[in-house]
């Protein structure tokens, strides 16, 4: 106790601001001083804020902030909504460090984060550009200006996964989340040429998972977040389609979930007093890539349950004795965009899993005879493709899909498998609607026996 009462303290006196009283810019040679815990606090988390908007409730705040993470402690310097953090200097890189975490803008206009010894964890880079002072835009940009107030950096231009109301994003922009927990993949979502894609990045695999296709076949160039959804745009700057929101009050940004990857359209609702989402683009749990682990099953009732075949291997390397079994009414919702084969057919799709050994699985679209072939079972839910034939897609279908899995040959897995998946469907679905018809049977029975009884 007496060790976060100190470091309290130490905040007020280092931030150079007393009260409630908060700037409305940070100028040459002003330093902000955050002393960080001599031990090691679970949950821990320091801030001061230096800058915010004049606008109603939520507004914008800027803090310089110390946070237990790992066992250590990340100094970073972050944009906040209300509480929601928007933007940050540690998205990509964290600073760790001990001491002290200091956010300075020196007289030759670079603004730095350090830390003990002064070492040096982040930086804008702007010395020697005649920046005068650091501000907060109403719009939630942290501006770098010279003068004559000329934006010289932005906070926009180095977007996290988060993309609030007014910015732009060019064709080739990526946003991209935190790395979830228990591994070093993470999502981003990718301005492209032809199409809005969100990915599932993990090692060497780069799944996609969601695709917003404007209507007619344009080329995007760029796209902007205004009042009633997210707007894109072709190279005359006219606007050729857009993901439009669902609630009338104004949009406050989109962004990528750290946790389970889906893209999101906020706004503040005065009724909760809370941030909440007016668009998603994934539906439901069995469209989220990471719902299930890998070599499991999402089923409709949006359970996991094991995908137990017969002959399955993660490892085929060392067999050529192999063929492929197709799992009836099943679909994997994610497209490995390195190991995609055009113009072809069910048929040379499956060899072509065949002869790489480090195929486990293939997926065949007939609509545009595109072939996914998949090194882990990884995304399989029951039915459609979910998302991928959201709103966009113009109205091009996928036709048939065939999922199939790689099996030692000469074993008994054909039947067995399509029994398997037919039985986990029944049981574990055939079994809710057993309770729901059995309970409106019993409601029935006791309304008429309540009328017999009252004649």
């Amino acid at each position: 106790m007496n060790l976060l009462l100190s470091f309290a303290i130490l905040i007020h006196f280092s931030t150079h601001f007393y009260g409630n009283c908060i700037p409305d810019n940070v100028q040459l040679g002003s330093q902000t001083t955050l002393v960080v815990p001599g031990l090691y606090i679970l949950g821990f988390v320091g801030r001061a804020f230096i800058l915010e908007t004049s606008q109603p409730v939520p507004n914008f705040r800027v803090g310089l902030t110390v946070e237990a993470v790992e066992g250590k402690y990340v100094c970073s310097f972050d944009v906040f909504l209300g509480d929601f953090k928007v933007w940050s200097s540690s998205h990509l890189s964290r600073f760790f460090t001990s001491e002290k975490c200091v956010l300075g803008l020196t007289w030759d206009g670079d603004l730095q984060l350090t830390g003990r010894d002064d070492e040096l964890g982040w930086r804008t880079a702007t010395y020697g550009q005649g920046i005068q002072r650091l501000q907060l835009s109403n719009t939630g940009n942290l501006v770098l200006v010279d003068e004559l107030n000329m934006i010289k950096w932005q906070s926009f231009h180095f977007p996290t996964n988060v993309m609030l109301w007014g910015q732009r994003l060019d064709v080739g922009t990526i946003l991209t989340s935190l790395p979830t927990n228990d591994s070093n993949s993470y999502f981003s979502f990718e301005i492209q040429r032809k199409k809005l894609v969100l990915f599932l990045n993990s090692g060497t695999f780069k799944y996609s998972y969601w695709e917003f296709n404007p209507e007619k076949p344009v080329e995007i160039s760029f796209v902007r977040l205004a009042s009633n959804g997210l707007q894109i745009f072709n190279d005359e700057s006219h606007k050729i389609a857009q993901i439009p929101s669902k609630r009338l009050q104004l949009l406050r940004f989109l962004a990528v979930e750290n946790t389970t990857g889906n893209l999101g359209l906020y706004y503040y609702s005065t009724k909760t007093m809370k941030l909440e989402a007016s668009f998603r683009a994934l539906r439901n749990k069995c469209d989220e890539p990471n719902f299930c682990a890998a070599d499991e099953i999402c089923t409709v009732s949006n359970k996991c349950s094991c995908l137990e075949i017969k002959g399955y291997s993660r490892n085929f390397c060392r067999n050529s004795r192999v063929e492929m079994m197709e799992i009836r009414g099943a679909v994997s919702i994610l497209r490995d965009v390195n190991r995609k084969i055009v113009n072809g057919t069910r048929e040379s799709c499956a060899d072509s899993c065949i002869d790489d050994c480090t195929c486990v699985g293939a997926l065949f679209t007939s609509g545009n005879s595109e072939c996914y072939l998949y090194e882990e079972l990884r995304g399989v839910k029951e039915g459609g493709a979910g998302g991928r034939n959201g709103a966009g897609d113009g109205g091009r279908g996928l036709g048939d899909v065939s999922f199939m899995v790689k099996v030692l040959k000469g074993g008994k897995g054909g039947k067995t498998l399509k029994k398997w998946v037919l039985v986990l469907i029944v049981v574990g679905d055939g079994l809710v609607l057993f309770v729901c018809l059995g309970g409106i049977g019993f409601y029935m029975l006791r309304r008429r026996k309540k009328e017999t009884n009252n004649n």
